[in-house]
Formats: C-alpha cells, structure tokens, sequence
C-alpha cells in the first residue's frame, strides 16, 4: 500500500474533478425516498465515516426514526469526484454516509452512539483492512450545536477507551458529494456483499466519570 494513500492531498495534487455532479436515478432501494438534496421540514441531517460506506449504510437505514440515507464522499477537495479517483487517495475525500433523521424519533445521541460503537475509531487513515484516507472517521456537522455534541461525545468514548487514542476527524460539514448509483443502498441489492464494519467492543459510557 502506497503510503501516498495514507497521507491528504494538498490543493495542488488534488484532481481536478468536474462541474457536472453524479446525481442518483433510481430511489432509496429499502424505503423508497427520493435521493436528492432537499431535506424535508422537521428532519435533521448528520453525515459520518466509518471507513466502507456499504455497511455503514445499511447499520443506519435499519434505524427507527432514520428517514433516508445515501453514501457519498465528502470532506475532500475535488468537486464531483467519481469512486474511482476516490480510490486514488488524491481527492482528500472519505466515504460518507448521510443520515437524514427525525429527532422526535430518534436522538443524535443515539445516532452518535451508533457511530462510536459500530467501527474503530483509533485506527487513522483505515478501517481494518481498508487502508487509505477515504476510510478515516468523521463526523461532518451540521450545526454548533451538532458539532459540539459530537465533540462532547468523542470525550465520552476516549474516557471508555483508555489507551487507545480516537483519530475520528470531527469538522463542520462541507459538500456532499453523491456516490455512483451502484453503491446507493449497496447491501440491500447485494445482501451478501462485503460489509467492513468492525466495533471496538467498548460501550459508549452514559455520562462522564469523576
């Protein structure tokens, strides 16, 4: 593995990319909603990383309370980039899932512990064995308030994990980016698709200790 696929490219190595977006044609495969932009009234948004974004799609839209999800890139610099200069590491992006959720219905919080819990977050520019920067954790947020939630929750889950020090990029979100329809709700057409999701095994602590 090159290491240059470990390391964010600067603006000058970035690849160009394109004006025209990668738009999906085809509806959420498990609950039908249109994969667009619009975010209807009442609903938050929250997007994160967890390395492969096909598991960690599919841990999500089995929420109660989750309206829609899409995979996707962001965090990078590269406007409108395909999966394919993704892979290459010169695109600064990490693969993503956007999660649109009702708060009456389910909480951030749980969102957030979902997040935690369900990957490693110590590992830096990897996922088990998936290395190179688009499988780092992140949170991108939406909001002060979102942001400091997360943050709030990241000092919850180092308490829980001791030694080992969480690398999860937390940053106020910038473009998302689409991905190709093929990895859109990848696990429901491909149910026994590879799925690289793989806890820590420590439980999110309900709340500080002294």
């Amino acid at each position: 593995m090159s290491s240059a696929k470990q390391t964010l490219p600067t603006e000058s190595q970035a690849l160009i990319g394109r004006a025209t977006p990668i738009t999906p044609s085809i509806p959420h495969a498990v609950n039908g909603t249109l994969l667009n932009d619009d975010i209807p009234n009442n609903m938050e948004v929250l997007t994160i990383g967890m390395g492969c974004f096909w598991g960690a799609e599919r841990l999500f839209w089995q929420q109660d309370g989750v309206y829609s999800t899409a995979v996707g890139y962001s965090g990078g610099l590269t406007p409108n980039p395909t999966y394919e200069e993704v892979c290459t590491g010169r695109t600064g992006h990490s693969e993503v899932v956007r999660v649109i959720f009702d708060p009456k219905q389910i909480s951030l919080e749980t969102l957030l512990t979902l997040f935690w819990e369900k990957h490693d977050p110590t590992q830096g520019m990897r996922q088990g064995n998936d290395i190179g920067t688009q499988y780092r954790s992140a949170i991108y947020t939406y909001s002060d308030e979102q942001h400091q939630a997360a943050t709030e929750s990241k000092t919850r889950y180092q308490q829980a994990l001791k030694s080992a020090t969480i690398t999860t990029e937390i940053l106020p979100a910038s473009t998302f980016y689409f991905a190709e329809d093929y990895h859109q709700q990848y696990l429901a057409k491909n149910p026994n698709g590879y799925c690289g999701l793989g806890g820590t095994g420590i439980c999110m602590p309900p709340q500080l200790q002294d």
